[in-house]
């Protein structure tokens, strides 16, 4: 072959050749946890930080929160994981991915939102709850919200296979619930808080509170409503800040003015160190403590202040995904997150 052709065509070579190779290396980045190693492909210098991420040991998913859904039908002011898409997986997508948990370890799963029960009235988490304790048979299911929507049908339906239910009560005066966004037209939240503590007594459901200790109800004291609700745990939360979702310019709260200092948060808890069932969490204690799926079962690491996805496990496997999570398994066990968690195991005169 003339050396004026032959020399054109070594460089078209060459350069396919190079896409060749960049392609397998987006290959060998995508198996990366089956360790795929080509001759040549590595350069001796230093590797990035998120390729040796790869190599570190995964953590066990033993407790995990499914944010399913971002829809919400209130507007709490410091919430941090807001309405910024609409998208919830089709339902046995989500069964693939818990079943997926299961395999990798998960004892406790928690569903959450956005608000739960908003997704096909219940039904969407109602057959979720009853998948993961008959068919995965999972130790402890709980579930998170704000309680408006629940039924009593529903715990009819579906309140034998749940543990917990965890309802969002940040104070015992309307007043500071509406300042703080908790509410929807008229309903009194307070009175439907008790409501829903009768309904779990009546279906052997654990009963247990959430709040966020905030600017509004800092200097309230709440004794007396707790230890006549009597849960099984009162989680006090710090409020936290996360930008892109209650801080910063493309977040949609802004949480500012809802913040405490750490002082501010300790002496709400010396206020309450008589209740027995509090479980006090700092933004220290909160902030990598927690396993955290977000509508599209992607893990979100929040270390950095933000919420940055993994790829979903969907795709790419439970081991992969979650070893960029930021899960810190060390205070996860220090703040008591692992406890006795499941109803068959509590022992509770309901």
């Amino acid at each position: 072959m003339h050396l004026a052709v032959l020399g054109p065509l070594l460089s078209v070579g060459r350069a396919v050749l190079a896409a060749l190779r960049g392609s397998l290396g987006a290959l060998c980045w995508s198996l990366a946890p089956l360790s795929l190693s080509l001759p040549g492909w590595r350069d001796s210098g230093p590797r990035p930080e998120r390729e040796r991420e790869w190599e570190d040991e995964a953590p066990t998913p033993t407790s995990v929160n499914y944010h399913f859904t971002r829809q919400c039908n209130y507007k709490c002011g410091f919430c941090f994981h807001t309405a910024k898409t609409s998208f919830v997986l089709p339902l046995e997508e989500a069964k693939r991915g818990l079943a997926m948990l299961k395999e990798a370890g998960m004892e406790k799963i928690n569903f959450s939102g956005g608000e739960p029960f908003l997704q096909d009235r219940g039904e969407f988490v109602g057959k979720l709850v009853q998948f993961c304790k008959q068919e995965l048979e999972l130790p402890s299911v709980s579930i998170v919200s704000n309680g408006s929507l629940i039924r009593k049908q529903w715990f009819e339906k579906y309140g034998e296979y749940l543990d917990i239910l965890a309802i969002s009560c940040d104070s015992f005066d309307e007043d500071v619930n509406v300042l703080i966004g908790r509410r929807q037209g008229k309903k009194n939240h307070v009175e439907n808080l008790h409501k829903l503590r009768q309904w779990c007594r009546e279906h052997a459901v654990a009963f247990k509170i959430n709040s966020v200790i905030n600017r509004f109800n800092v200097e309230e004291d709440m004794n007396e409503q707790i230890k006549a609700l009597n849960p099984v745990r009162w989680k006090v939360f710090q409020c936290l800040l996360i930008e892109g979702e209650n801080s910063g310019e493309d977040a949609l709260r802004e949480a500012e003015k809802f913040v405490i200092s750490d002082e501010d948060f300790d002496r709400f808890l010396d206020r309450h160190k008589d209740v027995s069932c509090l479980v006090p969490e700092s933004n220290q204690k909160m902030r990598d403590s927690y396993l955290i799926l977000d509508e599209y079962m992607r893990f979100l690491n929040c270390r950095n202040g933000r919420k940055e996805p993994s790829k979903s496990i969907l795709d790419v496997g439970v081991e992969a995904a979650i070893k960029f999570s930021g899960f810190d398994e060390k205070m996860f066990l220090k703040r008591g997150g692992k406890y006795v968690w499941s109803k068959a195991d509590m022992k509770l005169d309901w």
